[in-house]
């Protein structure tokens, strides 16, 4: 039987909220990226446009980046909020 420490940690994983003509999406994915040097996680893209609950929810705002249910940020990358919440 094997224990798990309870200093394991899980790996972060963060949802965007794009679609594919989004240039700002874009450049929030590949911001995003570039902080896999500092830091693991997952990332999930979704595209609002193939889901009405998330077009209704989020439409004109995209990009959002969110952990859970917590935005980090939206239309630009907050670098600093992405890392304090990479960092926990």
């Amino acid at each position: 039987m094997s224990k798990t420490s309870p200093t394991a940690r899980t790996t972060p994983s963060l949802t965007l909220y794009s679609r594919a003509y989004c240039h700002l999406c874009h450049d929030m994915q590949a911001a995003l990226e570039s902080l896999r040097g500092e830091y693991e996680f997952d990332l999930q893209v979704l595209d609002v446009d193939a889901d009405p609950v998330l077009l209704a929810r989020y439409d004109e705002r995209v990009p959002v980046l969110v952990a859970g249910e917590r935005e980090l940020c939206h239309y630009f990358l907050d670098a600093a909020a992405v890392r304090a919440h990479l960092a926990r």
